[in-house]
């Protein structure tokens, strides 16, 4: 499995890229894997306060409905408007045109709580 070096992780199996104080966050490659393939996505709206932790939506698959975890709090910024045509992206392409939200996070003492790739693998290897 795919597990870029440049992003960070949470346990609920989100990746999460860091870009100055914005936070692009997606499900992992293990994540879409484990849902089977993802037929319809419940996104938050631009301007919405999400905490660390908590729900901020939900991805439905053929498998099972999952609340998506917020690994950072924080005020969504941008979501991917182009999941709700196409939700499979998140199986297909999960680091790059799968992202779901992007956020501007104000917490930077929650960024100690994500794992690297390295650690990660060990997490999902478990």
């Amino acid at each position: 499995m795919n597990y870029p070096d440049n992003l960070k992780y949470s346990e609920d199996h989100e990746w999460i890229k860091i870009d100055g104080n914005i936070a692009t966050i997606g499900i992992t490659e293990f994540a879409q894997g484990e849902l089977g393939d993802v037929v319809f996505i419940e996104l938050p709206e631009v301007d919405d306060e999400i905490n660390e932790n908590e729900p901020f939506g939900t991805i439905e698959a053929v498998k099972t409905v999952s609340d998506m975890l917020s690994p950072l709090s924080g005020k969504v910024m941008e979501v991917n408007e182009s999941l709700n045509d196409k939700p499979e992206t998140i199986n297909s392409d999960p680091y790059e045109k799968g992202w779901i939200i992007k956020i501007e996070f104000s917490d930077k003492s929650e960024l100690k709580n994500l794992m690297d790739s390295k650690s990660y693998k060990e997490f999902v290897g478990k």
